[in-house]
C-alpha cells in the first residue's frame, strides 16, 4: 500500500499566517485514507504582512519581486519544518497566497514562485492550483470540495468558514461548491481596529445588539442572488463590504454580532435552498469553527433541519492544508483535482504545475 507524504501549505484571505500540515495519504478499501501527522502555523512579521495585504495596489514590478520573496520565504519554512521533525517528504503542494482574483477577467495569481520554493526547500514542489480552471472558463474556486468528495463523504454538507464562506455537497451525483459570502473577514477588520486579532470565541460579537440597517443592506447585496457555480475574495468585501461596515460605525460589539447574525442567514438559507434530509450533518472547518457564539448562532437559524458537526481543533485548522496537499498527490498521479461541477469550467481538470529543484 503507497503512503504519500505530503507537505500541504495554505494562506488563506484572512492572512492569519502559512498553515503547514505534514498529511499521509493512502487508499485503502477503494477510498482516499489521510492522518495530518505534524503541524504548525507561522505568523507573518509585519513587514510581509503588509506586503501581502497590499499585494493588490502593488505596480507589477513590485508585485513580481513579492512573487519571488515569497517563494523564497515559503521554501525556507518548508525546509525548517521538515529538518526540525526529522520529516521524509515526497513533495510539497503550495496553494501560495492570491493576490488577485478575477475570474470574470480570465485571471487569478496565487503568490509564491514554485521554482524558488523548490529549489531553497531542496524538494519537488506542486503549486498554482487554480490557473488552469480559470483558462477553462472556471472561478478558479473553490478547490477543496474534491477533498470534501473524496476524503470526507459522511458528510452532507462541508462547509469552511475562513475568510470567506464556501461550501460543497453532493447533488445529482455532482459535487456541488461554491463561496457563500462573507466570514471572518469583516469579523477581523473590525476587531483590527481596537488592536485585537480577532474576537476569541465570539465573546465581544455575544455582548453585542443587532444593527438592522447594516443587516438589511447585507443581506440584499447583489452577489447573494446571483446563482452558482460563483466565487468572491478580498475585491468584494474591500469594494461591498467595507462601505456597509464604515457607514454603520458603531459599537465594536454591535457590529460584530450583527455580522454574524447576517452571515449564519446566509449559510442556513444555502444550506436550507438544497432541501437537506433530517439529520443531515454539516461539517464546520476554518476559523469560524472556533467561534462559539458563530456556531451558536448557525445551529440556531438552521433549527431542527441539520446538525452543526465540528471537528477537533486540529483538523480545522489544517484542514485546507491537508486537501491542498491531497491535490497534490492527485497531480502526481495524473487524476482529476479540479471539478468542473464545481467551478463552472468547461472541463474537469488535474491542476497545479510541477517544479523540482535546480
Amino acid at each position: 500500500m503507497k503512503v504519500y507524504k505530503i507537505l500541504g501549505m495554505m494562506s488563506g484571505t484572512s492572512l492569519d499566517g502559512l498553515d503547514i500540515a505534514y498529511c499521509h495519504l493512502w487508499i485503502e478499501k477503494n477510498r482516499w485514507n489521510f492522518e495530518i501527522r505534524q503541524t504548525t502555523t507561522i505568523s507573518y512579521d509585519t513587514d510581509l504582512y503588509q506586503r501581502l495585504k497590499n499585494a493588490i495596489h502593488l505596480s507589477e514590478a513590485e508585485h513580481a519581486q513579492l512573487h519571488n520573496d515569497y517563494g523564497i520565504w515559503l521554501g525556507k519554512q518548508a525546509k525548517n519544518f521538515i529538518t526540525e521533525n526529522k520529516l521524509s517528504v515526497d513533495g510539497i503542494a503550495s496553494h501560495g497566497h492570491t493576490s488577485h482574483h478575477r475570474p470574470h477577467e480570465g485571471f487569478t495569481f496565487q503568490l509564491g514562485n514554485g521554482q524558488l520554493l523548490a529549489n531553497t526547500s531542496g524538494q519537488k514542489v506542486i503549486c498554482d492550483f487554480r490557473t488552469l480552471d480559470v483558462e477553462l472558463g472556471g472561478q478558479g474556486a473553490p478547490l477543496v470540495p474534491i477533498g470534501d468528495a473524496l476524503l470526507l463523504p459522511e458528510y452532507e454538507f462541508c462547509l469552511n468558514l475562513g475568510g470567506i464562506s464556501n461550501m460543497s455537497f453532493e447533488k445529482n451525483g455532482q459535487r456541488i461548491a461554491y463561496d457563500i459570502g462573507l466570514a471572518n473577514m469583516p469579523l477581523n477588520y473590525i476587531t483590527e481596529k481596537i488592536d485585537l486579532k480577532y474576537d476569541k470565541g465570539g465573546a465581544l460579537a455575544g455582548q453585542g445588539k443587532l444593527i438592522p440597517a447594516l443587516l438589511h443592506s447585507l443581506n440584499n447585496l447583489e452577489y447573494y442572488g446571483q446563482p452558482y457555480p460563483k466565487s468572491t475574495g478580498y475585491e468584494w468585501f474591500t469594494a461591498e463590504i467595507v462601505p456597509l461596515i464604515e457607514k454603520h460605525g458603531t459599537a465594536t460589539e454591535d457590529l460584530l454580532h450583527t455580522i454574524i447574525h447576517h452571515n449564519c442567514e446566509q449559510l442556513a438559507h444555502a444550506i436550507k435552498k438544497e432541501e437537506p434530509v433530517k439529520d443531515s450533518r454539516v461539517l464546520v472547518t476554518g476559523g469560524g469553527a472556533l467561534n462559539s457564539f458563530y456556531m451558536n448562532t448557525l445551529q440556531e437559524k438552521l433549527g431542527d433541519s441539520c446538525k452543526v458537526h465540528i471537528p477537533p481543533k486540529k483538523f480545522i485548522e489544517f484542514k485546507e492544508a491537508l486537501v491542498f496537499a491531497f491535490m497534490g498527490v492527485l497531480k502526481l498521479l495524473g487524476e482529476i483535482n479540479v471539478m468542473q461541477s464545481v467551478t463552472g469550467a468547461e472541463r474537469d481538470s488535474c491542476s497545479g504545475v510541477v517544479f523540482t529543484p535546480e
